[in-house]
């Protein structure tokens, strides 16, 4: 679960500075912050004045904060699982399991279905053996699941990562 603690993190920092934005926005907009009058300049005079005189900074503002935007809404949308190819398969996870069950360590495995094949990711320790890993894959596991989960046709494509 590790590996979704950033993301929870980021998610939950990106939230509560949404919500304190837009609660200084409707506190503002209903004239209960700082009991400021209607049309109070909050920024000195000077910094106008410079504005007017040249207003490309606030452009440069605007066009990094909406770059901003667009990479944390892509963060986003890939944080929920926008952007995967294919559908989990438990039952194709559950007989890849079983079949590397003199894996020491293992951490992860998974089988997803995709429209142009299957994907079989493993995730072992440094200490595991490697070669018999792949040597099991290659034997027979790999064609179990793939005469289980669609035919012996379809293309697999398998992604071993080795931990440190």
């Amino acid at each position: 679960m590790r590996q979704y603690a950033g993301n929870r993190i980021g998610l939950a920092i990106v939230g509560a500075t949404l919500l304190g934005l837009g609660a200084y926005a409707w506190l503002r907009g209903q004239d209960r912050l700082f009991d400021l009058p209607p049309n109070a300049k909050v920024l000195p005079a000077q910094f106008h004045r410079t504005l007017a005189e040249e207003p490309w900074p606030l452009w440069m503002l605007a066009l990094a904060l909406l770059l901003l935007a667009l990479v944390a809404l892509r963060w986003l949308l890939l944080a929920l699982g926008w952007g995967r190819r294919g559908a989990h398969n438990g039952t194709g996870t559950a007989m890849l399991f079983v079949g590397l069950k003199g894996v020491e360590g293992l951490g992860r495995a998974g089988v997803r279905v995709a429209a142009d094949g299957l994907r079989v990711s493993v995730t072992c320790p440094s200490a595991a053996d490697v070669g018999s890993v792949v040597s099991k894959l290659d034997q027979d596991i790999v064609g179990r699941i793939r005469r289980e989960v669609r035919d012996d046709e379809t293309p697999s494509v398998v992604r071993l990562h080795v931990r440190r």
